[in-house]
């Protein structure tokens, strides 16, 4: 009976303190979202189960005798775990790093780059001391360990102010190129989540076989905005382009077919 008291007001306790620092991450998160408050959350909680189970076990004979032996062989044991678990030791050393230089948040849309290659990019949905938990435009969630976000190049947009994308557009030699300049500038300055004027720079970015390239900077104030605003303006730019009787050049392939001597009949008679 008195084994089962002592169990049941340790795990209260435990349970108790694991509910007081949810409480107060949910009020610290009201004003900042930031990824080391969760990791700071998880590594607490983890001490208070740790520190709970250690204490509980003092409380009885068999176990507090169990507990003595382990911790006189504590530096054994830590040699053998961390020889056991590198890996994993890494990640959660790679999440401490992480927390405090805080490359990056949570809803924040990031594009990990190791050795050229993208291999993550998204928004960021939650940090563990183990990993990194990515949502991928395409749907899919990337699990990236913290040992290679550590040790990646981080593209985190949410940093500047504004974003920016170019938009590039072929016209042919035979238009005018000032008013095609004109609907451009338009275009850009009209749409509801640009941030362009009509004084917005257009500038002919190079010559090709069929035509001038027009380039101009698309600014927004987030990604997404960016994403959508280029759509919009390049299927507008089509519209107002066939409207004013500008041409998009692209490549045409002209096919002459030519009957050779004496092979008709053949083909006829094969028929």
């Amino acid at each position: 009976m008195n084994f089962l008291v002592k169990t049941g007001i340790f795990f209260a306790v435990v349970l108790t303190l694991d509910y007081i620092v949810d409480l107060i991450y949910k009020f610290a998160s009201r004003e900042i979202n930031s990824i080391h408050l969760r990791f700071v959350k998880r590594v607490v909680k983890l001490m208070i189960t740790i520190v709970g189970l250690y204490s509980l076990a003092q409380q009885f004979e068999v176990t507090r005798d169990i507990s003595k032996v382990l911790l006189q062989s504590g530096s054994l044991i830590i040699a053998i775990a961390t020889f056991a678990a590198q890996q994993a030791l890494s990640n959660v050393i790679s999440g401490i790093s992480i927390s405090a230089s805080r490359p990056y948040n949570v809803e924040e849309k990031i594009r990990v780059i190791q050795s050229g290659t993208v291999i993550a990019e998204g928004i960021v949905k939650d940090v563990t001391i183990r990993h990194t938990v990515i949502s991928q435009f395409n749907g899919e969630t990337c699990i990236v360990p913290n040992s290679v976000m550590d040790s990646s190049v981080i593209v985190n947009t949410n940093f500047t102010e504004n974003v920016g994308n170019f938009i590039e557009v072929g016209i042919s030699y035979d238009v005018d190129v000032d008013k095609a300049i004109s609907i451009l500038r338009k275009i850009c300055a009209e749409h509801e989540l640009t941030l362009n004027t009509e004084e917005s720079a257009v500038r002919a970015s190079g010559y090709t076989q069929n035509g001038v390239t027009l380039k101009v900077l698309v600014l927004t104030r987030n990604l997404n905005d960016s994403f959508q605003a280029c759509s919009d303006i390049r299927i507008a730019l089509i519209k107002e382009f066939k409207k004013n009787g500008i041409n998009i050049p692209y490549h045409t392939v002209t096919v002459h077919m030519k009957k050779a001597e004496g092979l008709s009949d053949t083909f006829k008679s094969d028929k």
